[in-house]
């Protein structure tokens, strides 16, 4: 393997993939590229808090009623985990739907998915009407939307890293991470009007089936946005330009499955402290607190514009001392932040507040460079499927069952556990990275 195969930036390599392609459509401007990033995943993310945040506040009263609170919030974070299980069997089974029908079919027939699991979702009858079969029905449900965002991948992300001007690809990548604070800011602020403004039984009756209407409805939209992107001329051949193409999972796996693992691992520490800041604290406010939910919400809304701050800030902090570099930077600071989590979300109020605020920038910064960091590892041949398999098992490994662990160590052995599960994040992190300059080293 070339040196230029795996560094980090890649800067000499990606330049000239670009020198060429630039001159052929140059009309297609880098901004234009993140403007489609960040309404797709904006929309993606809208639709993925909708259902973290019901997971934590609706779903264990609606879907298991049968259980206590803390018992049954863990089992409505079973549900939340299908997704993330499900996300790479998406990607696999779409990669070849577009292989052989083409990028809109795939995107068309994914987003479509999407949609229809949310609509479902919000038309399900709870637990009192159906029984158990209201939770296979969820799960299914939950199932099909990891299946859709698997499929809904799209290659911008990785055409807007290499259309970006030389020095600015960390500025670019950061842009296109915005997509998760706004759409928690929407979901966030959605559930806190509603939340504040109904009494309980209409809440739990049907004010919280009216967040996945909205998600429904922000999924056609961008779905008919999206579509305009990825089905011109001009984008088709700027993604063929670029190689952005499936290619055959097997040989992906074989042939870079170690770039696959320290592409997962590099971004752990920003994948475990997403959860940590999002769903678990609003299912630990809920069960042990008497902080109100709908307040909560607004610190968490405030939190994610600082996040959205962060991560703007990450492409400049990146442009000037290397993604990776920021990245093991961050995973240090996570570090040290995981050691004062006990004591700020058990100092009440204030200390919950702090460790929200905090850590919403922490995940700012460190989000903002996590996806693709060692993207340009794969190649050109391999760069399209492999960016979305290292994403997937990024999501799998990271934040899956991190609500799911937090809240049962936490309630089980108390919050001391969230640092150790916060802390390990970034050892693996730290750990990747030292990994693959290893490898750099030696080639």
């Amino acid at each position: 393997m070339s040196r230029s195969s795996i560094d980090p930036t890649a800067e000499p390599s990606l330049a000239r993939d670009a020198r060429p392609v630039s001159a052929d459509h140059g009309e297609i401007a880098p901004g234009e590229i993140a403007i489609g990033v960040v309404i797709g995943r904006a929309s993606e993310y809208f639709d993925y808090f909708v259902y973290g945040i019901a997971s934590a506040l609706v779903f264990p009263s609606v879907f298991f009623p049968f259980e206590k609170g803390l018992e049954a919030t863990l089992l409505s974070f079973v549900v939340f985990s299908f997704a993330f299980i499900a996300r790479p069997v998406g990607t696999v089974l779409f990669m070849q739907l577009q292989r052989r029908f083409g990028r809109e079919a795939k995107l068309t027939i994914a987003l479509f998915l999407l949609g229809v699991s949310t609509a479902g979702i919000a038309f399900l009858p709870g637990y009192d009407s159906l029984g158990f079969a209201a939770i296979v029905v969820l799960s299914l449900l939950r199932i099909g939307q990891g299946i859709a965002l698997g499929g809904s991948w799209d290659g911008l992300p990785s055409l807007l890293a290499l259309s970006a001007p030389p020095g600015k690809r960390g500025w670019y990548a950061a842009l296109g991470q915005l997509g998760a604070p706004v759409g928690f800011i929407l979901a966030s602020g959605l559930f806190a009007f509603l939340y504040s403004n109904l009494s309980p039984d209409d809440f739990f009756d049907w004010g919280w089936r009216y967040t996945f209407y909205v998600a429904f409805a922000i999924n056609v939209v961008a779905l008919f946005a999206r579509l305009r992107l990825v089905a011109t001329t001009e984008y088709a051949q700027l993604l063929d330009g670029y190689e952005l193409e499936p290619s055959d999972v097997g040989e992906v796996v074989r042939e870079k499955g170690s770039t696959l693992l320290i592409g997962a691992f590099a971004a752990l520490a920003s994948y475990a402290l997403f959860h940590l800041i999002t769903v678990f604290p609003l299912s630990w406010i809920k069960l042990y607190t008497q902080q109100s939910i709908s307040e909560f919400l607004v610190v968490q809304m405030i939190g994610a514009v600082l996040a959205a701050g962060g991560v703007v800030a990450s492409g400049y902090i990146a442009d000037r001392i290397g993604r990776r570099r920021t990245l093991g930077t961050l995973a240090v600071m996570i570090a040290v932040f995981s050691g004062f989590a006990p004591t700020l979300l058990g100092g009440g109020t204030l200390g919950q507040d702090v460790f929200i605020l905090l850590g919403f920038v922490l995940l700012g910064l460190s989000y903002g460079q996590a996806a693709g960091a060692v993207s340009s590892n794969f190649g050109e041949k391999y760069r399209y499927t492999g960016a979305a398999l290292t994403s997937d098992l990024a999501w799998l490994i990271g934040a899956a069952f991190a609500p799911l662990v937090a809240l049962g160590l936490s309630a089980n052995f108390g919050l001391g556990y969230v640092s150790v599960y916060l802390l390990s994040g970034a050892a693996c992190t730290l750990a990747a990275l030292s990994v693959n300059r290893a490898l750099e080293m030696r080639d």
